[in-house]
């Protein structure tokens, strides 16, 4: 695969910069139908294609991102430029999988990778392979914000029997932002149902995850573990095999312990926060080989549902070369934000009705764990009797910081600190003995006073 940009060095440096480039992707050859379905007896893996398509880069100091709107509106490529890292899963040979087995919309699949809007259906929806409409909507030093659209105005005729039927003419525009000084890409994604009815459907936002990793062969890593703040999950009668390391919790529940780690999965397979992500405003992937990690910021209020999907750990240990063993099995972390609690369980749009999901993606560095996020910070906070410890990171590196630790009236710690993009930041200190209060309070704040994010945490 080829991924050239053309980048433009003065406003990337001092702002935000938008290009035009390509990409080529390789994909075995195959043959689809005007509809999109699958031509039996096309497949053939023993010959290799190129495909390419046209690109756009959203670039400032921080954040180097690679949008592809003619194959699925996604979100292809986020480069961490401190680091000089991938935060997103790339396939490097495109092999179509789950032909006629009734899984898929068009019943087969093919993985890109990237961040994508599926709906109206689950299990990758409809959208995934078509081209969506790209416009930009703010375009300067400060901002550049673009949006990748499509309307569900088309119909597979020979879609498995649980899909929903004909099409629901639901309008759906994702919306991609990157500010200045900002080192996380903020998104939304706005549905419109045009119909004087209500409508069935789901909406999903489909992420694949390989923080921490190579830019020419970016893929989850062995010390890769989901981060939710979640604590159970539940999984369809297929996949009861991934809980097996888990304590059970009763009612088709299991403890999320285990299954936070990439290594535990035994094979491929789906989990579901149980019940759902009870408000929780952030999830995503830290890879521990390098404590690098790319979370996704939101309110979980509008997409309860959080499903975790991998190929299962031996897509690492056995990985082979993608050229030469044409695989769909390989190395990445799935997560998805769904407007409902589990696949095959539709929402309604009302008539006429909007429904807009504002999301943020931040890489993070030096972190551990993710303990309170929003769009300003992510914080690790913990506390014991041996001390108080704190990890963050700042989606505004550049901003004087000022952090506060209290325990009860006591000051653990009061002082200014500097952001490091790099590396991230930690802050311990010392419990005083005789302290009173079994919470200790976290603030940070803008030099100005500002909070930018405040928390507790009880003493251990």
């Amino acid at each position: 695969m080829t991924l050239n940009t053309v980048v433009d060095a003065a406003a990337s440096d001092s702002g935000v910069s938008l290009s035009e480039s390509t990409i080529t992707w390789s994909t075995v050859k195959y043959a689809t139908t005007a509809e999109n379905g699958f031509v039996s007896g096309s497949l053939d893996k023993k010959t290799i294609v190129d495909r390419a398509f046209k690109t756009y880069v959203l670039e400032n100091r921080y954040l180097k991102v690679t949008l592809v709107p003619e194959f699925g509106g996604r979100i292809l490529s986020i480069i961490y430029k401190p680091t000089g890292h991938e935060q997103l899963y790339r396939t490097e040979v495109g092999v179509p999988y789950g032909i006629d087995a009734g899984n898929f919309y068009y019943d087969w699949l093919m993985v890109y990778g990237g961040i994508f809007p599926t709906f109206p259906d689950p299990e990758h929806g409809r959208a995934w392979l078509k081209p969506w409409n790209f416009n930009v909507v703010e375009e300067s030093a400060g901002e550049v914000t673009v949006s990748m659209s499509i309307k569900d105005d088309f119909a597979y005729s020979a879609a498995p029997g649980r899909f929903l039927k004909g099409s629901t003419g639901i309008e759906a525009t994702y919306y991609v932002t990157l500010k200045a000084g900002r080192a996380a890409l903020d998104a939304r994604v706005v549905l419109r149902n045009p119909h004087d009815s209500a409508i069935d459907y789901e909406y999903w936002t489909c992420t694949t995850l390989a923080p921490g990793s190579d830019p020419k062969n970016p893929k989850t890593t062995g010390g890769a573990e989901i981060i939710a703040p979640i604590e159970a999950y539940t999984t369809p009668a297929w996949s009861t095999n991934l809980s097996e390391g888990d304590e059970s919790l009763g009612a088709g529940r299991s403890r999320f312990e285990n299954l936070r780690y990439f290594r535990n999965w035994p094979t491929m397979g789906i989990a579901y926060a149980a019940p759902d992500m009870q408000g929780g405003n952030f999830w995503g992937v830290i890879n521990h080989d390098n404590e690098e990690g790319i979370i996704r910021i939101a309110d979980n209020r509008v997409t309860p549902g959080l499903k975790m999907w991998t190929w299962g750990f031996p897509s690492f240990t056995n990985e082979t070369d993608a050229r030469k063993d044409l695989n769909e099995a390989r190395p990445y972390v799935e997560l998805w934000a769904g407007v409902s609690d589990q696949f095959f369980h539709r929402a309604k749009l009302p008539a006429r009705g909007e429904l807009s999901i504002p999301e943020t993606y931040s890489p993070t560095v030096g972190m551990s764990h993710v303990t309170h996020a929003n769009e300003n910070i992510l914080i690790n906070f913990s506390a014991a009797a041996s001390g108080v410890n704190l990890q963050f990171f700042s989606i505004e590196p550049a901003t004087p910081l000022r952090v506060t630790l209290k325990r009860g009236d006591a000051i653990l710690f009061d002082d200014d600190v500097k952001a490091d993009p790099k590396n991230g930041n930690r802050v311990s200190a010392a419990s005083p003995a005789g302290s009173s209060g079994e919470q200790v309070r976290l603030t940070i704040t803008s030099a100005d006073g500002r909070e930018l994010i405040a928390a507790e945490t009880r003493m251990k």
